[in-house]
């Protein structure tokens, strides 16, 4: 019978970083495992109060310290799959027109399987909505005139919060919806209040009506589950939704107004500083490269949404959309049971790191 190879002891941990707070050991841990370079790292150190001695050996143990060596070893595999990711970027951007989203009509179901939902890539579908009622009634007079007696939740005070969509919740208010319709009238151009898909008011039966306006659909869609699967946005210009991903794919059909979504692939998650859930902290409209370099390597499609467009929305691929004028929207995942929808992400809950 086989001997057992005896496993040796595990090393202990170098002293100085015993020396170290909680704080500190983390802090140095992690700026080791962005590759900052040591002295700077003793530098700060010594500026915020540590002993020169103190910082220059806790930096020189670190890299020799157990825990730190299995993090490398768990780096070294993540790396990997980035690695992976860029190259099939590389591949996907080599592709004629990749940066362009493209305006189709007369796309089959067969030709939106292949090139669009199995392909990944987003593209405008600009007949779908020919038929809808909606486009030649829906108005924020006609919300008013229809429903406006009824109660909406909506999201008001966007502006002092950055985190805006992260903590939707605290910015609920409720109000009838002919109060919001002033309020988005009145108010011009601005961030600050928004009705989106959060509401869920098309789950509510006095909002059906709202439905009826709705005529044909993509031929990947199943229209018996539109009722459980529709989503309504109404806003005035200036309403922007931050860098997010969705985890699933969708349509969007532009009613009134116009919105300009901009687009980066999933493979480039690495590079949008994904902490917290399913969102970035980059704004593409104002990029910060001294805070996030790793954002110029990033290539960011754009196309605006006229009315009547609809949008495909692959999955995975982050979108930051603004209006750009007075703006209703209907998007809708009621996909057909032979297109899987529902997909499983392992959200980060790191937060601002």
């Amino acid at each position: 019978m086989p001997l057992t190879p005896i496993q040796p002891a595990p090393r202990p941990r170098p002293a100085a970083l015993f020396e170290l707070t909680p704080d500190w050991l983390q802090w140095v841990a992690e700026n080791r495992l962005w590759d900052c370079a040591p002295a700077t790292m003793v530098d700060t150190m010594v500026n915020a109060g540590q002993s020169p001695e103190l910082a220059a050996a806790a930096v020189a143990q670190m890299d020799t310290d157990p825990v730190f060596i299995a993090a490398r070893r768990h780096q070294q595999m993540l790396r990997k799959l980035e690695s992976v990711c860029a190259n099939l970027q590389k591949v996907w951007q080599q592709a004629p027109g990749y940066a362009v989203v493209e305006r189709r009509s007369g796309v089959s179901r067969d030709e939106m399987l292949t090139r669009y939902v199995h392909g990944c890539r987003p593209v405008v579908l600009t007949d779908v909505a020919h038929d809808w009622p909606a486009l030649r009634r829906w108005s924020p007079a006609d919300l008013r005139a229809r429903f406006g007696h009824l109660d909406v939740d909506v999201q008001v005070g966007r502006n002092q919060d950055a985190l805006f969509e992260q903590h939707k919740a605290s910015l609920r208010q409720r109000m009838k919806l002919a109060a919001f319709v002033d309020l988005v009238l009145e108010g011009g151009a601005t961030n600050d209040h928004y009705l989106t898909a959060n509401d869920e008011m098309l789950r509510r039966p006095e909002f059906m009506p709202l439905l009826q306006d709705i005529g044909s659909m993509p031929p990947l869609c199943d229209p018996a589950l539109l009722h459980t699967a529709a989503s309504f946005w109404f806003g005035p210009a200036g309403t922007r939704t931050p860098l997010h991903h969705d985890t699933l794919m969708l349509f969007h059909t532009q009613v009134t107004g116009r919105k300009r979504w901009r687009f980066v692939s999933p493979l480039q998650t690495p590079l949008l500083y994904n902490r917290m859930h399913v969102y970035s902290p980059i704004d593409l409209d104002a990029p910060d490269f001294n805070r996030y370099p790793r954002l110029r390597d990033v290539t960011v499609l754009e196309t605006v949404l006229e009315p009547g467009d609809t949008l495909f929305l692959p999955l995975g691929w982050w979108h930051q959309v603004t209006a750009l004028e007075i703006s209703m929207s209907f998007s809708y995942t009621n996909f057909a049971a032979d297109v899987p929808n529902q997909f499983d992400y392992v959200n980060p809950t790191i937060g601002n790191w």
